[in-house]
């Protein structure tokens, strides 16, 4: 690593926090008693910041990193032009959806259009290993109870009672006086290093079954109407035991076991959609073999 670059990359990993003025602490929310939680995917940037993938608008997926500091979600004027977010003169913009990976649809989500510096500079020298395209601030954390297991692949959000306090705004344009021009400067860095960041996004299958382990056992707890493994006749209470992946221009053939939730997660890293599989189940009592084409996650 060249002199210097541990510190600019220590820098980039600390300031992602955006201070804001909020109101004063509400007492402790409660689970809302009718909202199932919802699973939802993430991945670890290469700065350890938890990154999951939204839609906006109908438009995306981008990628959104969690920060309990920022104060509303974030995204950039690169996104807002392609999601169709127009601030108003307070500068928040409605979204008419707000859609995280897993199946979960945030109700109610305001925008802040901004491109942060820390953002800008993160992405300016690869630093992420992904490109990020906003923030998930406190008006959208703090409707969930969030559960962080970084030994599992996704996060538990359950719905609680409670509406967040409205933010106090900082104007349309959101400016960070001088700190606005770490994020350009940044990018000079690492036009001088040589460093050019590669942000190739490789797609994702997508089979669309939430599983829980029972007893030792991989069973589908439940199936995303209108996605593959529906098509493909899966049904809550199947019990996956092995999956066959077919190879580029061939069919299935060589099974692979499947013991935990953690096998088929592992699996589903390797698969592309429009890739075809067969899946051995157990349904009451009965084997049975489904075919399935995987489709492109969100």
């Amino acid at each position: 690593m060249r002199p210097g670059f541990r510190r600019i990359t220590a820098l980039c990993a600390a300031v992602v926090l955006i201070p804001s003025s909020l109101p004063a602490a509400d007492p402790p929310a409660k689970p809302a008693a009718a909202a199932a939680a919802a699973l939802v995917p993430y991945r670890l940037t290469d700065t350890k910041h938890v990154l999951v993938r939204v839609k906006i608008n109908g438009k995306g997926p981008f990628n959104l990193i969690l920060d309990t500091g920022a104060p509303a979600v974030f995204v950039t004027k690169k996104v807002a032009d392609k999601a169709g977010l127009e601030p108003e003169d307070d500068g928040w913009a409605a979204t008419t959806s707000f859609e995280i990976e897993g199946g979960l649809t945030v109700p109610t989500a305001k925008a802040r259009v901004a491109d942060l510096f820390q953002l800008e500079g993160m992405n300016g020298m690869g630093l992420a290993g992904v490109e990020l395209h906003g923030v998930v601030g406190y008006n959208v954390l703090a409707q969930y109870r969030i559960t962080y297991d970084f030994t599992a692949d996704k996060l538990v959000w359950a719905k609680l009672d409670f509406t967040p306090p409205v933010v106090k705004a900082r104007g349309k344009d959101n400016s960070q006086g001088t700190l606005d021009l770490l994020g350009p400067l940044m990018k000079t860095f690492a036009m001088f290093m040589g460093i050019k960041p590669d942000f190739t996004v490789t797609p994702r299958g997508h089979l669309g079954v939430g599983t829980k382990d029972v007893d030792g056992k991989v069973v589908v707890e439940t199936v995303l109407a209108g996605g593959p493994a529906a098509d493909a006749g899966f049904k809550p209470g199947d019990q996956i035991e092995a999956v066959a992946v077919a190879k580029s221009g061939k069919k299935p053939s060589t099974f692979t076991d499947i013991d935990t939730p953690k096998d088929l997660s592992r699996l589903m890293e390797n698969v592309h959609p429009g890739q075809a599989a067969k899946v051995r189940v157990q349904r009451g009592g009965e084997a049975v073999t489904l075919t399935v084409t995987f489709g492109k996650g969100l």
